[in-house]
């Protein structure tokens, strides 16, 4: 008797047949026929093929060794063809997209001037320019980043990413020495997003949204406030130690308080990016939905990422390491270029640099304001601001200490006056919660104030060599 099983065996068959189909069946159907005659009820064919009817060995066949061989070499080819097919899409969206990026030729002239001119002015100026654009691409993969990470992660990675530029620059000026360069640098940044960013932010959603007052989360506000004045007094109890001469060693201990006062200042950034983080609820949803409610939902979902999130994190490395290799030329030209352009060093490190490295939070700012989503814009400027002053300043102390450079944090009383001022400026007018064009103006025009101030500001460190040159050019 022979044909196709289906679990309905003879009771007269055998015992070890009547035993094999007692058992709960492990396919519910058997594609193999075989024959019944043999004594133990397995059939010829079942011994010459055994994986046409054990479970196991069916689940296995499929993954035979010339299987994944096969699989293998098709599965290669088609992601070698996907990866050359990634890599131009990836390169024409992060080079050949932005109208900023015609200036990317900049940096590789900057380059060549540094190896074969001696003119540092040029030098300068073709590395300023050629950072721009690397700035401001560095944002772009910070935010295409964010879509993969979620709006509180994100805003954390521009205002990280964003301020990358600064340390950068702040490093390789360490190395050579230039410790108020690095100072004056940091000092701008902090000016530069408070005032500048923020106010530019401010006016172009004010300007988009003319007859809606724009909100954001007056708590966030509240709390980015209490690190900046926090900051705020971290800088200025070793300006007051110095300028009173009440130190207990003159030198020493107004280093020693600066080093400290710096670990205390990194573990309360610490702490806030823990609050931030797991603690508090995200503050960014409230005016995305918001938005999403006022615009029909049409704007943030047809907003999805346009390289995949290796191909960011690809793009962050490069354009981290070219920005590198710029600044090394930039920092090391600043002195040529505040000669021969006749321009302070304190005006090249607080206005120049922080509007060149700030590219990134400039343009994520603004574009965020336009479309009515302050609570990033805030957290892009004013978060960077915080980031810079909780972290950036005292990451140089710390990493100035290992140099064995006297890195400290008296910003002399000029520069920690003004930022005292742009402190509290900034927090009365987030004190409401609103925000319109206004309010913009006012911040961009304090800012016009402070770059007036260090045009003409003399860093006492350097007074003399400045009345030099001004007698000399006084008798040319």
């Amino acid at each position: 008797m022979s044909g196709k099983v289906r679990f309905n065996i003879d009771p007269e068959s055998s015992p070890q047949m009547n035993k094999t189909v007692e058992k709960p069946p492990q396919l519910t159907i058997v594609h193999s026929p075989f024959e019944l005659g043999s004594p133990d009820g397995r059939s010829e064919h079942e011994f010459e093929d055994e994986s046409l009817v054990t479970p196991v060995d069916v689940t296995r066949k499929p993954i035979g060794l010339n299987g994944i061989q096969s699989f293998s070499a098709a599965e290669q080819q088609n992601m070698t063809t996907n990866l050359k097919a990634s890599f131009w899409r990836s390169l024409k969206v992060v080079l050949f997209t932005a109208k900023i990026n015609v200036l990317m030729p900049f940096g590789p002239l900057a380059v060549l001037f540094n190896h074969f001119s001696a003119d540092e002015g040029w030098v300068f100026f073709l590395s300023l320019l050629g950072i721009i654009p690397l700035a401001e691409r560095l944002g772009y993969a910070t935010e295409q980043l964010a879509f993969y990470t979620g709006p509180t992660v994100g805003g954390l990675l521009n205002a990280t990413f964003g301020n990358a530029t600064e340390l950068i620059i702040s490093i390789h000026a360490l190395k050579g020495g230039m410790i108020r360069v690095v100072q004056q640098s940091l000092l701008g940044s902090i000016l530069s997003n408070m005032l500048l960013v923020l106010g530019c932010a401010f006016f172009s959603g004010g300007i988009i949204f003319l007859n809606k007052e724009q909100v954001f989360d007056k708590g966030a506000a509240v709390v980015n406030s209490g690190l900046l004045l926090m900051a705020v007094m971290g800088l200025l109890f070793p300006v007051v130690l110095h300028y009173t001469h009440s130190e207990v060693h003159y030198g020493k201990s107004e280093l020693a308080l600066s080093r400290f006062t710096s670990c205390i200042m990194l573990v309360a950034y610490a702490s806030y990016l823990v609050y931030q983080l797991r603690c508090q609820n995200n503050s960014y949803d409230p005016v995305i939905e918001e938005g999403c409610q006022n615009e029909g939902s049409t704007d943030d979902d047809d907003e999805v990422p346009e390289i995949s999130k290796w191909e960011a994190i690809t793009w962050l490395a490069i354009l981290t390491a070219w920005i590198s290799l710029l600044s090394d030329y930039l920092v090391d030209a600043i002195q040529g270029a505040s000669a021969s352009w006749n321009i302070p060093i304190a005006f090249i490190s607080v206005i120049l640099l922080p509007i060149v490295g700030n590219a990134a939070e400039h343009a994520s700012a603004i574009m965020f304001a336009m479309k009515d989503k302050l609570d990033i814009s805030l957290g892009v400027a004013i978060g960077s601001s915080t980031q810079i002053s909780m972290f950036g300043i005292p990451f140089c102390v710390v990493v100035g200490w290992i140099m064995g450079q006297p890195m400290d944090l008296n910003f002399q009383l000029f520069e920690t006056a003004t930022l005292f001022i742009t402190v509290l400026v900034v927090a009365f007018l987030l004190q409401e919660g609103t925000s319109n064009y206004f309010k913009g103006l006012m911040l961009m025009l304090c800012y016009l104030i402070v770059a007036a101030s260090f045009y003409v500001h003399v860093d006492p460190s350097l007074g003399k060599f400045f009345c030099i040159r001004c007698f000399l050019n006084s008798i040319k």
